[in-house]
């Protein structure tokens, strides 16, 4: 029968995780085996996590001594300064932002490829108990057939049978080989404990991996809100929503930090049972399961032989005796005894229902369909899994990279902030043009209206001509806005004009036209003679 093996190859990333030193609290060298009971183990493992705490700490340092130095030293405010330092904010939050885009994909990627090798772990897993459940259904039911069943139908024909020595030593024969059968199959291991043990590992893997895989999709949905809120409160230039954002940024550093720090314990440890899986296995199986059966079951080499090879060739001669001997009693007894027919068909039937199990039995007892969970179980675990929790760790590192970057910005962009308000107090007040100029006079009592829009100076004997007055006022434009009603109450009209302070000319309103050429007009027919062109 030729072999299905696939051998198993560790990828590169396992032998690179492996390497990592392990080292106890103490800082004491550990053995690098997967013990996962074993207590100096388990200290390696945490000392991974604290190396993370210590990353974390000395992040924390430097953070905040960058915030001492940048709000500790004063900066020029003048307005040639002003756009550098709004362009170098707002494109470095568009680093921040791209890096966290980029930390969300890779961080996407992983935690679908670790559930993926997770959920190929437990397919395996359940193929693997339906296996071993189906070996021990098919032993115990031929144990109960032969123990039980063909006993009752041996005992009746033995009294039907108690005249005829040579029927009662075919009987007898029976017995023997069917006594043989049952010691055959009391070598078969019983898998109920292991499928036990199986079962429960599936559960609690399937529980922890639900969870796990839920609280990374919450953090990365959490990463792309602050990142979200921070650009918009850039955007508003609103305080309050920075000072809130970078507050929860700071919690999302910790956050990434913590994770990274179980995806760097959890990848070490994987790659040290994916080193070398089935030394694992044979440790953990031992005093369970007879070792030659376990090697069997994760080598199936073309070479080894079944352990079972020889129980199965004997309970498939015995059966064929006992269907021999059975078809000699239904053919020279039953036409002397009659009512033993119905027994002999009861064991004619028997055996045939164990012959069918006993190929069933050693389809299940081959080593190929077992050895094919074995691997797929492996490829889900060191492949997929592991490579999952590598770009775990990438989003963990890229995510802290991306929040530290925020969290620097932050001076820069509560100075950025206040430009706002620096830009309206650098704008004349009486610049009608000024937004803030329009809120204050809003508020502003009028301060006396203007009796005319132009003064001329006339007399008799005058050589004087027409001519406004070079007066300017300085009223704010409540007081013009109030004008506008003597000319026609329009307020889109100014009715005083603009001359010499820099604002554009005045619009003068259709009635305020037709009063000022009125005016020029009489005075030109009454002084026009004096003064020839």
């Amino acid at each position: 029968m030729p072999a299905a093996r696939v051998e198993y190859i560790a990828p590169w990333w396992v032998a690179w995780l492996h390497s990592v030193p392990h080292l106890g609290l103490r800082l004491q060298p550990v053995d690098s085996t997967f013990r996962p009971r074993d207590e100096s183990y388990q200290e390696s493992l945490l000392f991974l996590g604290l190396v993370a705490a210590i990353g974390l700490g000395l992040n924390l340092v430097l953070l905040a001594a960058y915030l001492v130095c940048v709000c500790g030293c004063r900066r020029d405010d003048a307005a040639q300064t002003k756009h550098p330092r709004s362009c170098c904010v707002t494109w470095t939050a568009v680093v921040a932002a791209l890096i966290c885009c980029a930390a969300v994909g890779a961080g996407f990627y992983g935690n679908s490829e670790a559930n993926d090798g997770v959920y190929q772990l437990l397919y395996a897993l359940d193929n693997a108990n339906h296996t071993f459940s189906g070996i021990d259904v098919l032993v115990s039911g031929t144990t109960q057939k032969m123990k039980v069943d063909l006993e009752q139908h041996l005992a009746r024909l033995g009294e039907i049978f108690a005249a005829r020595g040579d029927y009662l030593q075919t009987l007898k024969f029976l017995q023997q080989t069917a006594g043989s059968i049952i010691v055959q199959m009391a070598g078969v291991p019983v898998w109920t404990e292991v499928t036990e043990e199986l079962t429960e590992l599936a559960d609690q893997t399937s529980f922890v991996e639900y969870y796990r895989w839920l609280s990374y999709l919450l953090l990365f949905v959490l990463d792309l809100v602050l990142f979200l809120l921070a650009c918009l409160g850039l955007a508003k230039r609103s305080r309050c929503l920075l000072a809130s954002t970078l507050c929860c940024g700071v919690l999302a550093l910790l956050l990434s930090w913590t994770s990274l720090a179980a995806d760097a314990a959890a990848a070490v440890g994987t790659s040290d049972f994916c080193a070398a899986p089935d030394t694992f296995i044979l440790n953990i199986t031992e005093g369970q399961v007879r070792p030659e059966v376990t090697r069997y079951y994760l080598y199936c080499s073309q070479s080894a032989s079944s352990p079972f090879q020889q129980a199965l060739t004997i309970f498939q001669r015995s059966l064929t005796s006992m269907q021999i001997q059975v078809a000699g009693l239904l053919q020279f007894a039953v036409p002397r005894f009659p009512t033993a027919e119905k027994d002999l068909l009861g064991i004619q039937l028997l055996l045939n229902s164990s012959e069918s199990s006993l190929h069933q039995l050693t389809a299940l007892l081959d080593c190929r369909g077992l050895h094919k969970d074995y691997l797929d179980a492996l490829t889900g675990i060191c492949y997929d899994g592991l490579e999952g929790l590598l770009y775990l760790g990438l989003f963990s590192l890229l995510a802290a990279l991306a929040f530290s970057i925020m969290i620097c910005l932050g001076p820069g962009a509560w100075k950025h902030c206040a430009t706002r308000d620096r830009d309206y107090d650098d704008i004349d007040d009486d610049d009608p043009f000024n937004p803030q100029a329009r809120r204050i006079a809003t508020h502003s009592p009028p301060r006396g209206q203007l009796h005319s829009f132009c003064s001329y100076s006339s007399g008799l004997g005058s050589q004087g001509s027409l001519h406004p007055a070079q007066t300017v006022s300085n009223a704010p434009v409540s007081e013009y806005m109030n004008q506008a009603a003597l000319f026609g109450g329009n307020p889109r009209y100014e009715n005083v004009p603009l001359i010499g302070r820099g604002s554009p000319p005045p619009t003068y309103s259709p009635s305020m036209r037709a009063t000022y050429l009125s005016v020029a007009d009489e005075h030109l027919r009454r002084y026009g003679n004096e003064f020839p062109g």
